[in-house]
Formats: C-alpha cells, structure tokens, sequence
C-alpha cells in the first residue's frame, strides 16, 4: 500500500493523530474527494502532506470522555502549559491576567493564547469580549463537531494575524440524516468537581439525494466547583519542602504596626515593638503564637507564619492562612450552545446558511477578603477600640510579651484580618457568543470557488458576587468593636455583627464588561493553471475584507454615585468606547507538482491594517518522496501578530505590590531579597499596567523539516523539526527581569527626588526577540489478533531550546526549558500521548497515558538567599503521568453505551512551589501542567432515534 492511501487511511481511523482511537480493518479506501485542509486554500486529494495537520475525530473525543474544547486542548501534546485556563487563573490575578474572567484559550507550542489562531468551520470568529485577545473556548459548540484539525505550523500567509503558534479548526458536522441524543456524566470519587452535559443532534435532507440538508444541534453542560479543600494535596503549609503561605490575613487576626495613626504596636510608625530576647522589632503578631497561646493551627487552616522561608523575621510571631483551601481548582461552568445549518446544492454549487451561538456563566471564587491597615481602605477609625468586647484579652496578652506597649493602653488596634463571614470572594462572568455566516462553495470557470460573509461577535459581563463589601461601610462598621476579629477556636460572631456585615455587602454590581464584534467577507477560488512533470499546477487566489471592533466598560453604576467597594478589580481607567479597525487582505497560493516525487508550495498574503499599516508574509512548503515508505517535507513562512486593541488603548492601572520576593537592584545587585544584607530588603513598589498607542505588530519567521516513515504496511512514524522566531514581541517586561537588568530598564524604574524605588512602570512596550526550538514525534502501528483488531501508537513534542531577551541589544537569557516561570508558558522538555486499543466485534476499548516532564521548581526568597534548606526541598518537580482506560459497547440496537476510567491509579498533580504572591492560582500544586479532580468514573450513552 501507497504511503499516501495509508496515511489517509490512518487520518480516518484515528491513527494519524496524537488521540487515538480502536483501529478498524479496511478493505477499501473511501472515495478520494477534493478536500481543503487547514493551512491552504487549495482544494486537494487528502494526504499526508507539507505540513504536520493533527486530526481529530469525533470518535476520539467521545472514547476519551472529553466534553467540551478546553478539556480537549488541554491534551495536546503540541499546546503550551500557560495560564490559559480556567484553573489557572481562578485566583486574584493582575497585570496582563486581569480580565481574563471566564476565559479559556488555546497555546500551541507555547507561543500564547493570542499566537492561536482557533477557526470554526474554516473561518475567524469573534475573540472573547472581555478582552477582545483570543477566543474562548467555550463558545465552541463542542456538541456539533465532526473533526478538530491542528496545524502545527505558522499560517500568516493564509490566514493573516494571530496563527503564529499554528491553527486550530473546529470543523461540524455536515449532510447529517436522523435523530440522536446524548447523555455523559464524569464522577470524581473524591467528590467534587464532577462534569455532566446532555446534547440532540437532528438532521434531515440529503445533499446527494435531495439537494438540500438542514442542521440543529443544542446542548447544555455544567462542570460543578471543585475547591482547595476538598483535595488533600492541596497544603501550603509545607516549611520542610520548602513552601509557606505569605499571607497573615488570617480568621484570627495579627496585631500591626502602621504609620497611619497611635496604636497600641506603634506611634505612627510601621515598626513594632522589640522582643528584648531577640532584639527583633515585630508586626504582623497573632496572641496564638505568642507563648502559651493556643497556637496557630487551633483553627482550621491557619499555622505559622515561616518568616525563614520568605526572609521576614519581623514576621515570626504571626500566623498565616491557607489561601489555597479556599481557591477554586475548577470553576463552576454552565454552558448552552447550538448550531443551525441549511444547505442546498444547486448544480455545481452549494449555498448555506449557519448560525452558532453560545451562552456560558462561569462564576470565580477565592478566598475572603483580608482587612489591613491602609489610609486609602480602612483609616485609624476602622481599628478596634478600645470599648470593643475583646480589647482587654488582646492587649493584656501581647502587653505579657512586649512590656513596652503598656504606655499605649487605650489606643486602638491595628490589625490584618480574614473577614471568613464575608464570604469566599465571587465573580460570575456571562458571556455570549454568536455567529452568522452565508456563504457558497462549488465550481465555476474550471476551478473551485468560496465566498462567505459573516457577523460574529463575543460580549462579557463580571458581576460581583458574595464576599464583596462597601468599603466605608464595611470600615465603619468595624470601628465599632461589634464586630470581633479575634474570635477564639470554637467561638462566633453575634447576631448584630453578622448583621452588620451583611449590610456592607456589594453583590449584585457589575464589574465590568466587554464586546468584541467581527465582520467579515471572503473569497477564494481555486483551479488548475498548468501542469508539470509531476501532474496539474493548482493555484488560489483569494480576498479577506474584516471589521474588527471592541468595547470595554468599567463600572456601570452612575459615575455619581460609586462607593468603593474592597479589593474589587475595578478597570474604570480602561473604559473604552467602541473602537475598530478594518483589514484588506489578498493572497495567493501556488501548488507546483514539479516530479511525481517532488511537490513544492508557495504562497503569500498583504494584509492592510487601518491602524498601523500593511504587511507582507510568505510561505514556502515542499513535500518530497523518493520511495513509497519515505516521505520528505519541510516549510518556512514570516507570520505576524497585530496589538489587540486592549494592549493599544488601555488606560494605565496603579497597585501596589504585595510579594517579598523584589527589592532595589540600586542597593542590592540583582534585585535578590537578602535581610542579612543591607539595602536587600523587600520593597513593594507601585505596579503600572497599561496600554500603548505606539504599539506595532509583533512578526516571527520561522521553519520546519520533517520525515513521515513507513517501513511495513502495519506501522508508521513521523519526525518534526520546528524553529520560531519572534521579533518586537508585545510584552509587558516581567518585574524580575527589569531589576536584574536595570542598566537596561532604568525609565521603567521610577524613583522619587530621594532615589527611592517608588513605582515600575510595566506596560505594553514592543521589545525583545524570543527562540522556540522542538521536535514533534510519533509512531504508529496496528495489526489483528484473536479474531480482533489492535493498535497502539506514541505521539510526543521534545522542547530543544526557549530563550528570550528583552531586548534587542540585551544577551538571551536562561534557558526557559523546564525551569519555572511565574507568568506565560511553562517550557516542559517532554510531553506525550500513548495508546494502546482493541476492537472485536460489539467491543472496543483503549488504555491511555498521558505523561507531561517534570521541570526546576521556584524557591522562596529565604532558600533563594541561601539561609535556609528546608530539609525535604527537592528543586525539581515530579513528572505528572495519568492512565486513562474506556470502553464502549455497540451490541444494542442503535445504542452506544462508552464507560470510562479517567486517572486510574489516582495520581495526584506533583508538590510544586507554586505561591505566585497572592496572584495566581495554585497553592502545593501547577494548574498550568495537572488536573486536579483526581480518579474519575465517566459514563456515555448516544441513542440513535433514526
């Protein structure tokens, strides 16, 4: 057999791509039809081609229990491990994460969520509203896709911006006859977190037949909350592997010392009193710490504050609170959508009308709130009084350890608390998304033909849920000592506090919101110009005519009245009314069949920006057979990335930094938090984030040489090597990088008349170059035994080489493989996806590891400085490997019955160092790499009516 029949063969069964499915006997290849496939525009014979194209089935999704894209992208071994979803960014977020509410991207090989290009149906689609940046995954309406196709190649020179890391197609279902419905279920056996969606598919006409086909496909699913508690791995209280929480926001509170006014700990100063033992000046003190106190741990989730590990020994009377038992490790997530299609052939031709649309809520929830001193929040008259009920217990307890405090008996309390009764902080974000498209394929003047015309657009709005208070209110209610901050283990707040609290709460305001809109028209046709040795010159041209537009609105209460509400993430500064930009696109693509062996692709694209201008990409791909078992291809095309209008025009957004890993690198080289060394103390300047009106577009070159093998008829491998290049990247430069090369980003260091490191500027500046270097692999055979069909096969991507600078006359940095990075992708060295199935008669089933590399771990500011090793660190973070296992049975009469094992051998996500100060998720454990839920019991059945 022909590599190319097999290779297509494979692609169909479900062995050409990294998900793999039960391998069928086949005595005949199915018609050889002209198809497009994604990354050209010229209609072909199906084959293994130029460029890796990684194809889905149906079939596939459904056997592995994955019910909707995330859960499917998440399994690619060619997608990066960034902040991309839903897990990921389920805590408080900043910088270029805010916004990102409800949210959930795709990022092959690493390159970000906005280097995706994720198309439906072959075309754009509005990106989601809230940041108009990249599409969100659940607007995909994962119920009616036939096959998700994956090049893993750049495609500016067909596709235009965004698909620098490659191209996603979610492509539905087409000329479907009959009726069916569908009912899954995915239970956790830890509880928690489970999955369930139930979906009807319904088509009648037949295009072949009757010249027309009429499409409906709706769904409904929800993923329930899973949260830090309910998983034992989830404990940040692990000192002796080198992980403590740094938060002393605790439920009991700690006593401060604050500036802002004469309290007990200070007269207007932030240094508390000393311990004459040791000589250390203390804040941040909690009476269960203190000798003879209860301890921390008397109350659930609280324990010690380390102050060795984050270099703080003012801290070491304090207790901290886990605040990753109260994060969220999947989000709760309802989600509706539905398609509708019409299509009617007429001669040659074919003419359709499509509208999808989608509407999910996804409701945010972390940890309560935490009261601190701050002249902004919660003034002097805020703390608690003296009259208040516990005031005597607090000072009589502390005045027992720090004698000098007596002259301040009668002054307020200064204190930093976890306001528990407030509730877990919520933000329930609604979004809607639709599209229409009409459009008509066929052929005319010998040639195939496309014409399309749509009206896409994606709109978010973040509600404030629960665990959000007034802040005036909520301060002046605390200042009358009704309510108790220092409540002992077993003990409750009174009626009237709790009254009290509740009549500050804030739920039910908007937030913010966003729309972003997309109008579209394209055209292509394609034909035959020539030929030669090798057969018939195909050519395309083709035009792309878009409208792209964006809003973004802040608070929506009336500008007149808006009290403050704590620690809501207001955006007002980015408040934008609509803006928008048009594109003219043309492009063309040439086939060159120059031998039977020898097959070579050029293609180029002018894209026409409103906003910044035009630019030009070409692309050149060869494919290369020698023999029938040896396939040679390789490619190389220029790509580019346009700002997204929220890097353009956001306004510029001020908050402090709340880490203790940064300090000045004017006083301290390398900006390495060091208290035995003087002037590397901890800082916590003013962060500016914003937009950039400057901004042009980022542009990448980048190639690729591969080799598809096959040596026997039964057995098939497939080797890639793959380069990008980035240039003038859209960045926001990370803060440790600034302050290790601050000769490089002395602007962006703002300091007062004194010389005092007061603000980092951090917005959207283009700058730096990056390099991404890998290899994709894979390999796959099948054969027959027992009377039955088997096959078993290895998909893999080795990382080579990730390296950056943040700027052009800046050196490359470290190496990005397999170390930690705070923000953007984790470099893991090696990804994988193996399989092994079987199939005899009404029986199918399949075996499944999915096996992502461990990589070197963060260390806290006091092992970074060397003054501590906890005895059990381990710098390098265990490999996650999972087994999943199903089956499916087909011997009822149009009935499919599919149960599953997902996470056999329940294996936990590795101990990782992952406190990202406060800003991210995560707390023992990576969201970027793991799936917290743990063994889970998946459950299918599909009835066909007719």
């Amino acid at each position: 057999m022909k590599l190319t029949k097999l290779a297509y063969l494979l692609t169909l069964a479900g062995l050409a791509a990294a998900h793999p499915v039960v391998v069928m006997a086949q005595t005949a290849a199915p018609p050889m039809a002209r198809v497009e496939i994604t990354g050209s525009s010229i209609k072909r014979i199906a084959k293994e081609g130029a460029l890796p194209v990684e194809i889905i089935t149906r079939r596939q999704i459904e056997e592995q229990g994955i019910v909707n894209a995330e859960q499917l992208i998440a399994t690619l071994n060619v997608n990066g491990n960034g902040s991309d979803n839903l897990a990921s960014n389920a805590d408080v977020t900043s910088g270029a994460q805010r916004g990102n509410n409800g949210a959930s991207s795709a990022n092959l090989r690493g390159q970000g969520s906005d280097s995706t290009l994720v198309l439906l149906n072959g075309r754009r689609i509005a990106t989601h509203g809230m940041k108009g940046a990249a599409v969100d995954l659940n607007s995909i309406p994962f119920a009616a896709v036939e096959r998700v196709e994956v090049l893993k190649d750049g495609a500016s020179a067909i596709y235009g911006t965004d698909a620098i890391g490659g191209v996603i197609n979610f492509i539905l279902r087409r000329n479907y006859k009959g009726l069916e419905a569908q009912a899954f279920t995915d239970l956790t056996e830890a509880g928690g977190g489970n999955i369930q969606r139930y979906q009807v598919t319904g088509g009648f006409g037949d295009l072949d037949r009757r010249g027309f086909n009429v499409l409906l496909a709706a769904s409904t699913s929800e993923n329930k909350a899973l949260y830090g508690n309910q998983r034992g791995f989830v404990n940040t209280f692990q000192s002796e592997r080198g992980l403590s929480p740094d938060t002393r926001g605790a439920p009991f509170a700690n006593v401060f010392a604050t500036p802002l006014a004469d309290t007990i700990f200070s007269r207007r100063s932030s240094t508390g009193p000393v311990l004459p033992a040791t000589g250390i000046a203390y804040t941040g003190v909690s009476l269960l710490d203190l000798p003879g106190g209860a301890g921390c741990n008397a109350i659930d989730g609280m324990g010690p504050y380390d102050e060795k590990l984050w270099d703080q020994p003012s801290s070491g009377l304090g207790c901290a609170w886990d605040t990753g038992r109260a994060a969220v490790l999947q989000q709760p997530v309802k989600n509706s959508n539905f398609v509708s299609r019409a299509t009617f052939r007429v001669g040659e031709h074919e003419l359709f009308a499509e509208a999808v649309g989608s509407r999910t809520e996804v409701a945010k929830r972390f940890s309560p709130n935490q009261i601190s001193p701050s002249a902004a929040n919660f003034p002097a008259s805020s703390f608690y009084p003296a009259t208040g009920a516990a005031y005597d217990e607090v000072f009589n307890a502390l005045v027992a350890v720090f004698p000098s405090i007596e002259a301040n008996r009668g002054l307020p309390i200064a204190y930093r608390w976890r306001c528990m009764e407030c509730g877990n902080r919520e933000i329930v974000t609604e979004s809607e998304a639709g599209r229409v498209q009409l459009g008509a394929d066929g052929q005319v003047f010998g040639g195939d033909y496309k014409i399309g015309l749509s009206r896409a657009f994606s709109q978010s709005d973040s509600t404030l849920g629960q665990g959000y208070n007034y802040t005036a209110a909520l301060a002046a209610a605390l200042g009358t000592g009704i309510i108790n901050p220092f409540l002992q283990p077993g003990q409750q707040q009174s009626s009237d506090a709790m009254e009290l609290i509740r009549s500050t709460s804030a739920a039910g305001v908007v937030l913010y919101g966003g729309r972003s809109t997309l109008t579209a028209f394209d055209a292509a046709l394609s034909r035959q110009v020539g030929s030669m040795g090798g057969g018939a010159i195909m050519a395309a041209v083709g035009t792309d005519l878009r409208k792209e537009a964006y809003r973004f609105n802040g608070d929506a209460r009336d500008a007149a009245a808006r009290p403050a509400i704590l620690n809501a993430p207001f955006d007002d500064v980015n408040a934008l009314p609509q803006v928008s930009r048009y594109i003219r696109a043309v492009y063309a693509e040439v086939l060159m069949p120059v031998t039977k062996a020898f097959e070579l692709t050029v293609a180029v694209r002018r894209d026409d920006y409103s906003d910044f201008g035009p630019t030009v990409n070409p692309k050149v791909s060869l494919r290369y057979q020698p023999r029938e078992q040896l396939l040679l291809r390789a490619s190389y095309n220029e790509g580019f990335r346009a700002p997204s209008f929220y890097q353009l025009f956001n306004g510029t957004t001020e908050s402090n930094y709340v880490g203790k890993d940064l300090a000045d690198p004017a006083t301290c080289p390398g900006g390495q938090v060091d208290t035995a060394t003087p002037g590397c103390a901890a800082i916590t300047p003013v962060i500016l984030n914003g937009g950039n009106t400057k901004l042009g577009p980022e542009t990448a070159k980048q190639g690729s040489v591969g080799i598809v093998f096959e040596p026997g008829a039964r057995v098939s491998a497939n080797l890639d090597l793959w380069e990008i290049r980035r240039f003038d990247t859209v960045r926001a430069v990370p803060l440790t990088i600034m302050l290790a090369r601050p000769d490089l980003f002395d602007a962006q260091l703002l300091r007062d008349e004194g010389g005092t490191l007061r603000a980092i500027d951090q917005r959207w500046v283009n700058t730096g170059d990056s390099i991404t270097r890998g290899i994709e692999a894979g390999l796959r055979t099948n054969g027959k035994w027992r009377g039955g069909a088997w096959g078993a096969g290895i998909d893999g991507s080795y990382l080579l080489k990730k390296v950056s600078r943040p700027l052009p006359s800046a050196p490359f940095g470290e190496s990005e493989v397999g170390r930690f990075l705070f923000v953007g992708d984790l470099g893991l060295k090696w990804k994988h996806t193996a399989y092994a199935s079987y199939r005899q008669g009404n029986w199918s089933g399949m075996l499944q590891n999915v096996y992502r590399h461990g990589y070197r771990d963060q260390v806290l500011p006091g092992v970074a400085s060397g003054r501590v090793t906890p005895p059990q660190f381990d710098p390098k973070v265990d490999a996650y490997s999972i087994f999943n296992v199903s089956a499916t049975y087909t011997g009822i009469r149009n009935l499919s019955l599919t149960a599953g094992i997902k996470n056999l051998f329940d294996k936990d996500p590795p101990f990782a160092v992952t406190y990202d100060s406060n800003t991210g998720a995560g707390s023992s454990w990576e969201p970027r790499v793991a799936d917290p839920r743990g063994r889970s019991l998946t459950l299918m059945a599909n009835y066909k009516f007719f």
